[in-house]
């Protein structure tokens, strides 16, 4: 074979390998979809994910199995995802965990960014911050006099190590220029307990999940962490009314794939999730768990994802935190 002839045989496979793919695409999918969710069910993270799983099977008449795979605080999803093959088949519907565990995860068990395809945001969640009725703390502002003045005797509560009320509490900390105790729970029902108890003082909920406390009046709410008012809270000032101007903390939640996945069928799922996003009813769904839908390209998602990365590297290094 001639130098010549060995080109022109590049060239033609160079050809047909970009019409396959692109014909990959433009059936894609013709098989089932696995949707890994790093959390256990129950978790607002599988609500979305069962939202947008159900969502995708009908708009292409193909199974979107969603698969819980919970594990050292999501660590366990997310190393599943990565590792799997970068075809359009295995998709992961992440959030904030899944950057803070990579920083938290000195084993180097999987990277947030280099090892995965963003698709698109999906979610926001705001956050208020509560305290229970015996912290005498009507404010932020006295909620952080009262810490200033009792330097690591206050408690703050979480979901445990990584989670985004973990997150959200050491920001605080950090913003707020404070001294408090991490002290994390397994269950909603024994964190909620710990505040009306008093051995907790304050915890960073999301607002779904406080929503029937405060209603109820055994938590009081001093600010929500968002950038404006919420409307199910109009009378809950902003952390930077509250007199917190740097701090603000939403949760977010996002479809992504292992590194590496054909641009054409990337570009696929984000309109196609986006078309679901879109619906009213989809939107009604994620309202009532107290979240947003939020859209945008694979390379805003990706930068979110960069952004954040950077946000709590320097929270995890100053607190010297480990997953448990």
């Amino acid at each position: 074979m001639t130098g010549k002839s060995w080109w022109l045989l590049c060239a033609v496979g160079a050809t047909l390998c970009s019409a396959g793919i692109a014909n990959a695409a433009d059936t894609y999918p013709t098989r089932p979809l696995r949707m890994v969710v790093p959390f256990p069910p129950g978790a607002a993270s599988d609500f979305f994910a069962r939202t947008l799983g159900q969502k995708l099977a009908e708009m292409y008449s193909q199974q979107v199995v969603v698969d819980n795979r919970p594990g050292a605080g999501g660590v366990v999803g997310s190393v599943i995802v990565a590792s799997a093959p970068a075809d359009g088949y295995t998709l992961a519907l992440i959030g904030t965990p899944h950057v803070v565990n990579s920083l938290l995860s000195g084993k180097g068990q999987y990277r947030a960014i280099e090892d995965f395809t963003a698709i698109t945001q999906v979610t926001s969640l705001p956050n208020v911050v509560v305290v229970a009725p015996a912290v005498p703390a009507h404010t932020l502002k006295e909620l952080i006099a009262l810490a200033k003045a009792k330097p690591g005797q206050l408690n703050f509560g979480s979901a445990g190590v990584g989670s985004l009320s973990h997150m959200a509490g050491e920001l605080f900390k950090s913003s707020a220029g404070i001294d408090a105790v991490h002290v994390p729970f397994k269950l909603l029902s024994d964190a909620s307990s710990a505040l009306m108890s008093g051995s907790v003082q304050y915890y960073i909920f999301p607002v779904a999940a406080a929503t029937p406390l405060l209603e109820g009046g055994r938590l009081r709410a001093l600010a929500v962490t968002t950038k404006k008012r919420l409307e199910g809270l109009p009378n809950v000032p902003t952390t930077a009314e509250a007199g917190l101007p740097n701090y603000t903390f939403e949760g977010w939640f996002g479809l992504a794939g292992p590194a590496k996945m054909p641009r054409n069928i990337v570009a696929k799922l984000n309109a196609d999730v986006i078309k679901v996003l879109r619906q009213p009813d989809t939107k009604e769904k994620f309202l009532r768990q107290g979240a947003e839908t939020v859209y945008g390209t694979p390379q805003e998602f990706e930068k979110l994802m960069k952004d954040e990365y950077a946000r709590f590297e320097g929270v995890v290094r100053q607190s010297n935190l480990k997953i448990q």
